[in-house]
């Protein structure tokens, strides 16, 4: 993996954090949703997608209602979502619900990467990606 900030990262995608100490999501000038989302929450989805799922309940803050607010226009939109992977040693901890922000990570791109809000129920999310 490449060795990149959080910032450096989402401007892979041409997107801008709104708050680097606190959002995981922005969008770009295109339309897309940028998200980041945890290695370990990788699953393979169907048709030979790769899916990211998430709880938004594991954390409180204002990158949380962001990130909430980006997946629900996102899915009404049908807009295209763009992935930043984070990697952690420490999952035992986000998984506990700490805060990850104090966290050792690293962050990587994968610009050939489409994809879509699949679910959004509640604090329950789905993102869906293939290969373009």
């Amino acid at each position: 993996m490449a060795h990149l900030s959080l910032t450096e990262a989402f401007a892979r995608y041409g997107a801008t954090l709104k708050n680097p100490m606190w959002s995981v999501s922005a969008w770009t000038m295109q339309g897309e949703l940028v998200v980041s989302q945890w290695a370990h929450h990788y699953r393979k989805g169907p048709e030979n997608s790769a899916e990211y799922w998430g709880r938004t309940t594991r954390w409180e803050g204002p990158g949380k209602n962001e990130f909430k607010a980006n997946l629900e226009r996102a899915k009404a939109q049908g807009s295209r979502v763009r992935l930043v992977i984070v990697s952690t040693k420490e999952v035992a901890r986000v998984e506990a619900g700490e805060d990850a922000s104090k966290l050792k990570k690293e962050f990587d791109v994968r610009p050939e990467l489409i994809g879509e809000v699949a679910e959004l129920d509640g604090d329950d999310y789905v993102i869906r990606f293939r290969r373009a």
